[in-house]
C-alpha cells in the first residue's frame, strides 16, 4: 500500500461540517488542509422539508461541490473506506492512502433503509416517499397535493437521526395544506413517533400537542414503523416502550423516515464506539477522540449526544478548530462545546417554532424577545430565507 500524500490536517467529508471546519482553518492561516469528498453536489438539506411540503423547490438546495470548496483547500475527490489511526492514515475506496498529522472525521450519517422491511422497494411509488432523499422530496409534494381523501401516515424512527424535527414538520405542513384546500376533514392523519411526547422539552411539547390537536392528527407515541406492505398499502407499527401498541395502519400517503447510524465502514473502524450505532467515539465537549488525541469528529458522524443538526455543527466547528490548534502546538484543549443545537419546527406554511437548547435541554434562545416555546411568523421567514442565506454565504465560508 502506497501513501499518495501527507496533509497536516485531513478532513473526511465535504458536507456541512467538513467545509465549515476547513474554511475556518484556512482563515486562521492553516495551509495544508485537504478534504476527502466523492460527491460532485452539495446540498442544503434543511430545506428539503419545505420542498416536500410545497413552499420551496428542491433544486434551490443543490449547488456544485466545487462552488463551496474553500479556496486553498486540497479536494481529494474520492471516498474514504478505512482508518488506520495507529499509523495516521486514511485509505480510500480506490486503494489510495493519505497520511495526516490531524484527522477530522465528518462524513455524515447513513440512512438505513433496509432496516425497515419493505421500505426500500416501496419508496417513490404508490404514495410512499421520504424527504430524507433529495430526489424524493418533490415526490412527497406530489403525493400531498394530489390527496383529497384517505389516510396519511408520517413516521419518526427510533434512535438518533439528523434533523430530528423533520419527520413531524412535514405532517404539519401537509395538514396545513389540506386544511387550506378544504379536504383535511376527509383525511385521517397519523403521526408515529418513538418518544412519549413530541419533543423532549415539556414547554415545547405542550405547544406541539396543541398543533397536533388543532389539525386533528392521531398521535401514536412509543411506537415506530417496522414494515411496509406496499401491495396492501399498510404500514406495520411496533411498540418501542411500555405504552405503545403493535398495529397495521392503512395508508394512501406514507412519509417514511428510516433509522440511521454511522456509515458501515466507520462502524467497523478503530474509531467507532463499537455499538450498533457505531459513531466516532469522541469527548462530547472537546470533540476529540477518546483514544486518539490527533483525531476529531463533529456533525452527524460523531458520538456526542446532541441533536444532529446544522446548527449544532455551527457551534461545534469553532471548538474543533481551536482544539486542533492546541494539539498542533502541544497546548491543553480549552475550547468546549455545550451541546447547543437548534430545531426549527415548521408548524404551518406561515409559522415556525425555534427550539434552541444545550445538552441539559436548557433553552438557549437567540431571539429572547420571542417566546421560544411557541410558533411565530418571523421564524418562518428565518427558515425559508434567513438560514439558507447564512448557510451558503457565511457558515460555509467560515464566517458564522
Amino acid at each position: 500500500m502506497t501513501t499518495k500524500s501527507k496533509h497536516q490536517i485531513l478532513i473526511v467529508g465535504g458536507g456541512t461540517a467538513g467545509i465549515t471546519v476547513a474554511a475556518r482553518l484556512l482563515r486562521k492561516g492553516h495551509s495544508a488542509v485537504a478534504i476527502i469528498e466523492p460527491s460532485s453536489a452539495h446540498y442544503y438539506q434543511p430545506l428539503w422539508t419545505l420542498a416536500g411540503g410545497g413552499p420551496a423547490k428542491a433544486s434551490s438546495t443543490e449547488r456544485p461541490e466545487s462552488s463551496v470548496m474553500p479556496k486553498g483547500a486540497t479536494w481529494i475527490k474520492n471516498g474514504a473506506s478505512a482508518f488506520d489511526p495507529d499509523n495516521n492514515t486514511v485509505t480510500c475506496i480506490d486503494g489510495a492512502t493519505y497520511a495526516y498529522d490531524v484527522l477530522v472525521v465528518c462524513p455524515g450519517i447513513q440512512l438505513d433503509w433496509k432496516s425497515t422491511e419493505g421500505l426500500e422497494d416501496a419508496l417513490g411509488r404508490d404514495g410512499v416517499s421520504s424527504n430524507y432523499r433529495f430526489d424524493l422530496a418533490p415526490r412527497t409534494w406530489d403525493y400531498i397535493r394530489n390527496l383529497r381523501s384517505g389516510t396519511a401516515v408520517f413516521t419518526v424512527p427510533s434512535g438518533a437521526i439528523k434533523c430530528a424535527g423533520a419527520p413531524q414538520k412535514i405532517a404539519y405542513l401537509a395538514s396545513d395544506y389540506w386544511r387550506k384546500q378544504g379536504v383535511l376533514k376527509d383525511i385521517d392523519v397519523h403521526l408515529v413517533m418513538p418518544g412519549a411526547r413530541p419533543f423532549g422539552i415539556p414547554a415545547i411539547a405542550d405547544s406541539l400537542d396543541k398543533v397536533i390537536a388543532d389539525y386533528g392528527i392521531t398521535l401514536h407515541t412509543e411506537a415506530e414503523m417496522t414494515s411496509v406492505d406496499a401491495a396492501s398499502h399498510k404500514v406495520g407499527i411496533t411498540s418501542v416502550g411500555g405504552g405503545g401498541t403493535d398495529t397495521m395502519l392503512p395508508y394512501d400517503v406514507l412519509h417514511a423516515v428510516p433509522r440511521q447510524s454511522a456509515p458501515d465502514w466507520i462502524k467497523s473502524s478503530p474509531l467507532s464506539t463499537g455499538d450498533a450505532a457505531g459513531y466516532v467515539e469522541i469527548d462530547k465537549h472537546t470533540m476529540q477522540h477518546v483514544r486518539y488525541p490527533n483525531v476529531f469528529s463533529l456533525g452527524d458522524a460523531g458520538s456526542s449526544p446532541n441533536s444532529k443538526t446544522g446548527a449544532a455543527i455551527r457551534k461545534q466547528a469553532p471548538v474543533v478548530v481551536a482544539n486542533i490548534d492546541a494539539v498542533l502546538t502541544n497546548q491543553p484543549l480549552r475550547a468546549s462545546y455545550d451541546g447547543y443545537s437548534s430545531c426549527p419546527i415548521v408548524t404551518s406554511s406561515h409559522a415556525m417554532l425555534l427550539a434552541e437548547f444545550d445538552y441539559d435541554l436548557n433553552l438557549e434562545p437567540s431571539f429572547p424577545v420571542l417566546d421560544p416555546t411557541k410558533p411565530h411568523r418571523a421564524y418562518w421567514y428565518l427558515k425559508k430565507y434567513g438560514l439558507p442565506f447564512m448557510y451558503w454565504n457565511l457558515m460555509l465560508k467560515g464566517l458564522a
